[in-house]
């Protein structure tokens, strides 16, 4: 349970990583990486030269000793002192063995610079390999990113604009019906429906309120006629009293 636990656990670790983390970046530190090895293999490079040429003098020096000290024992015999001569011969003898050990030591140390020199040359072109692959790499991450990112962005528009066509619809629907509307009150009129109460215009109007007037005259008179009272005057044309 604890290691199916701890597999989960580090799964969803290993996800939130991924998410966090631009691998530009870590091409970059790779790239770093490997610079700072080559810059460390230089280093190792220019100490073994060092050392190469302090055993390429000490060799030389004791080649030139050498000759001096068989100089030495000659004249050593030549003067009858055996001693000296044979003093002369054992560090004649000490200073080839030296000069041998050296040879050998300057070997092996041309062959670590040969060795650390041709590290380096492949390093520095696997380096410059990886260089351009990150470039390449981290290009098309960029790409894609601002790809994304455009995307995204024409997603939220196109929902905008989604929003916005179905806003301008009910728009254009309710245009629609107040046109409608306005038609058919077009054609209720045109119809008479929508006459004003009473009907007719207005000089049907005026004609039936005086034709009304006259009719309750008449009646009047009746009346007054019935009852005896004074019948009603007349109106004349010019508005003059008819007592005249």
């Amino acid at each position: 349970m604890w290691t199916r636990l701890k597999l989960i656990f580090s799964a969803k670790a290993s996800s939130a990583l991924d998410r966090a983390e631009d691998p530009r970046q870590v091409l970059d530190y790779a790239y770093t990486q490997q610079q700072q090895l080559l810059v460390t293999l230089r280093q190792g490079l220019v100490e073994v030269a060092t050392s190469k040429q302090q055993l390429d003098r000490q060799s030389k020096k004791l080649q030139a000793r050498v000759p001096q000290l068989d100089d030495q024992a000659r004249r050593a015999v030549g003067a009858g002192r055996d001693d000296l001569a044979r003093i002369a011969l054992e560090r004649k003898r000490t200073a080839v063995a030296e000069i041998e050990g050296l040879m050998a030591q300057i070997a092996e140390v041309s062959a670590e610079e040969n060795r650390l020199a041709s590290q380096e040359r492949s390093l520095q072109v696997r380096i410059e390999e990886f260089r351009t692959h990150r470039d390449v790499v981290s290009a098309r991450y960029s790409a894609a990113e601002a790809e994304v990112k455009v995307k995204e962005a024409l997603s939220g528009v196109s929902g905008e604009l989604a929003e916005l066509g179905m806003a301008v619809g009910r728009a254009e629907e309710k245009a629609d019906r107040l046109q409608a509307r306005a038609q058919a009150l077009d054609s209720l009129a045109d119809l008479g429906s929508l006459q004003p109460v009473g009907g007719g215009d207005y000089v049907d109007n005026e004609l039936r309120r005086l034709t009304s007037g006259a009719e309750i005259d008449d009646e009047l008179e009746r009346l007054k006629a019935e009852i005896g009272g004074p019948r009603l005057a007349a109106p004349t044309g010019d508005g003059s009293d008819g007592s005249r």
